[in-house]
């Protein structure tokens, strides 16, 4: 079987490639997630993009014949996934009320670690070498240099928002490990991306309400292009991409790509609103591509035994 076969692939250049677009995608979606909180609540937008993209999805599998309904064990599973991701964007929005967005960053991007925790014990054949864990350390350390700004004394309410962001990391890893250790990384990636974006249409839009979010209060075509580009690029199409990623690729490699993120999007937010880019991002650039390197760096002899 395909799965089987491929589950253990180091990252070839098509996948750096893909990577690479996905994080530069996902950094660009933090500039027009703030350009939309203009006029469009925060958790609003989520479910927003979420409804969105799973009309999207369903469009696909109905073009693409892919069964819908089929019982292959993955209900509850699927159903999982869907709360922790939508807990996860609850949490960011939420904690973001209590601490500002740099902090956020850094607590954020503890989530590789937790992925690769949490493939030791549950994904069969995915282990970090010690040169492995050193990159990860060293790529996150390039994230705490380019946010270092952030880091003051924290007042009792920045550790509470704090504290959300690392739980959501937590579940955002979780997430990760979840489809590729259990039957969802053995269907279609469509229909494992459905039911992330099913469940979190119905529970963002109602987690929204019960928040007494503000709801829409000003709709531009610049915010409609934010929403759309949210919902159609990143939601629908590099998802699509990312379970592909999670079903063929070793998980804990492509997770450390995600540093790249925040990168991505401190130098959009200076390219397109101005925003200050320090002189220490080239530094942070460095440590993240070094660590990148390091967690993928061939070693034929591990390779071979996995």
């Amino acid at each position: 079987m395909e799965f089987e076969s491929e589950k253990s692939r180091v990252l070839d250049l098509k996948a750096i490639v893909l990577l690479t677009v996905l994080c530069a995608s996902w950094g660009l979606a933090q500039v027009t997630i703030k350009i939309a909180n203009q006029g469009v609540s925060p958790i609003l937008q989520s479910g927003i993009r979420s409804v969105g993209a799973a009309i999207l999805v369903l469009i696909w599998m109905a073009v693409h014949r892919e069964p819908l309904f089929k019982k292959d064990g993955t209900l509850w599973w699927g159903i999982g996934v869907g709360l922790l991701f939508s807990g996860e964007f609850i949490l960011i929005y939420w904690g973001l009320v209590f601490t500002n967005a740099s902090r956020a960053v850094i607590f954020l991007y503890m989530s590789p670690f937790v992925v690769a925790i949490g493939s030791q014990f549950f994904i069969p054949g995915d282990h970090l070498r010690k040169i492995q864990v050193i990159g990860l350390c060293c790529a996150f350390t390039g994230i705490v240099i380019a946010f270092k700004e952030s880091l003051s004394f924290p007042t009792y309410k920045m550790l509470i928002g704090d504290g959300m962001l690392a739980i959501a990391a937590v579940l955002w890893g979780a997430v990760t490990v979840m489809i590729k250790a259990g039957p969802l990384a053995k269907i279609a990636h469509s229909k494992t991306l459905l039911y992330q974006l099913g469940v979190s249409a119905v529970v963002l839009p109602a987690a929204s309400m019960a928040m007494g979010e503000r709801g829409v209060v000003l709709m531009t075509p610049l915010i409609a292009f934010c929403l759309v580009y949210q919902a159609v690029w990143v939601a629908f199409i590099t998802y699509l991409v990312w379970f592909w990623l999670i079903r063929h690729y070793i998980v804990s490699r492509i997770a450390s790509f995600t540093f790249l993120t925040p990168i991505f999007g401190v130098l959009a937010g200076g390219l397109l609103l101005n925003e200050t880019i320090s002189n220490s991002l080239l530094l942070a650039l460095v440590l993240v591509g070094s660590g990148i390197y390091l967690v993928n760096r061939p070693d034929a002899n591990h390779d071979a035994e996995q």
